[in-house]
């Protein structure tokens, strides 16, 4: 009887120690892959900086707002400008939604 238990023992420590080695192998593959990925993105990261550095270089400088603004005159034609766009926006929507609605009536009937 003895020597069964030992037996047994031994198959479960040797099955454990192989079901370790397995999961810590398992676990080193996936932490040299996740650092590789850190490492991938790292560049990206750089990468985008200096894209966007490049980008906020060339970018043109718009004209401060307080001289559109310190003319009230100017200020209200460019309202007025903006308004009779909108205005504009709105007539053509409405008219294509009345088109569109024309042509829903056509298929329900």
């Amino acid at each position: 009887m003895p020597v069964l238990w030992f037996t047994v023992w031994t198959v479960l420590v040797l099955a454990t120690l192989a079901g370790a080695f397995v999961l810590g192998r398992d676990l080193w593959r996936k932490g040299r892959a996740l650092l590789a990925e850190l490492e991938r993105a790292a560049d990206v990261v750089a990468t985008l900086a200096e894209r966007a550095d490049a980008l906020t270089d060339a970018a043109p400088t718009a004209p401060p707002r307080r001289d559109v603004v310190s003319d009230p005159a100017v200020h209200r034609e460019h309202l007025a400008e903006l308004r009779r766009i909108r205005e504009q926006r709105r007539t053509q929507r409405g008219d294509r939604h009345a088109v569109t609605f024309a042509r829903w009536r056509a298929y329900s009937r």
